[in-house]
């Protein structure tokens, strides 16, 4: 909500697709974005009590919102929900790609399965989804993807998950070079450690170690807010943001 206050209407009347919107970051994209004047169509893959307080929430906020059960790393159910984006919004302004899964796992152990359902769920989504939305875009439209600090910094337990991670950088750079001729800007937002409430889940206890243990490696001394990223993401969309392409904007408090 904070995130929404602060940038005012500055998406007034803009389309958006967020993947992955009920929980977490996607979701805090969403309410802001919403807030902020856009009409929001964001996807989930499994039913639950967050997809309807979020449908909850975006019924009491003025504009045109959806939200629609599709898997990003599925081709059928991209090609649905961008087909549902075109009819209800009639094009898109912005998308961001923010579904993803992760699953620690240490490399002696890391299967075959498993490498390829990371690469699936994050790198592939975000190709899934971009292809299929580059027909509803237009110059000024802005394509945001969801990266990680730890890619750069490197995870014991991660090592598939910040291989692909950082392939999405690569990803966003070359869609930059070759999308700004028609006007499309493509940078990737890499949050650091984010209070969500995955965290709040935590035993009372374990979360306020992790709180504490996390905060300590930042410069500013605490864990990053999902208003923190959906700031972020708001400015990227907006028309200040008209002469940022190919970058990867690292929003964790210096790690």
């Amino acid at each position: 909500m904070e995130a929404a206050a602060r940038a005012g209407r500055q998406l007034e009347g803009r389309r958006l697709l967020v993947t992955g919107g009920t929980r977490g970051i996607g979701r805090g994209i969403v309410l802001a974005a919403a807030r902020a004047g856009a009409n929001v169509v964001t996807c989930y893959r499994t039913p639950g009590p967050a997809v309807a307080s979020l449908e909850q929430e975006l019924a009491r906020t003025p504009g045109k919102h959806q939200v629609v059960r599709a898997d990003a790393a599925d081709a059928a159910d991209v090609g649905r929900l961008l087909a549902e984006c075109d009819a209800s919004l009639g094009g898109l302004d912005a998308v961001v790609n923010n579904a993803g899964t992760f699953r620690p796992k240490p490399y002696a152990d890391l299967d075959d399965a498993e490498w390829a359902a990371t690469l699936q769920g994050n790198l592939t989504a975000a190709h899934l989804v971009t292809r299929r939305a580059l027909p509803l875009l237009s110059a000024g439209s802005s394509v945001i993807n969801i990266g990680t600090t730890v890619a750069f910094l490197g995870m014991a337990g991660g090592v598939h998950y910040t291989a692909v991670k950082a392939a999405l950088v690569g990803m966003t750079r070359s869609l930059a070079r070759e999308l700004g001729p028609q006007g499309i800007r493509v940078n990737t937002v890499s949050p650091g450690r984010i209070a969500t409430e995955a965290l709040d889940e935590l035993p009372e206890e374990d979360a306020e170690r992790e709180r504490r243990v996390f905060s300590s490696f930042t410069a500013l001394g605490r864990l990053g807010t999902v208003d923190d990223i959906a700031d972020t993401v708001l400015f990227l969309i907006s028309d200040h943001a008209a002469y940022i392409t190919g970058q990867n904007i690292h929003v964790d408090g210096c790690v």
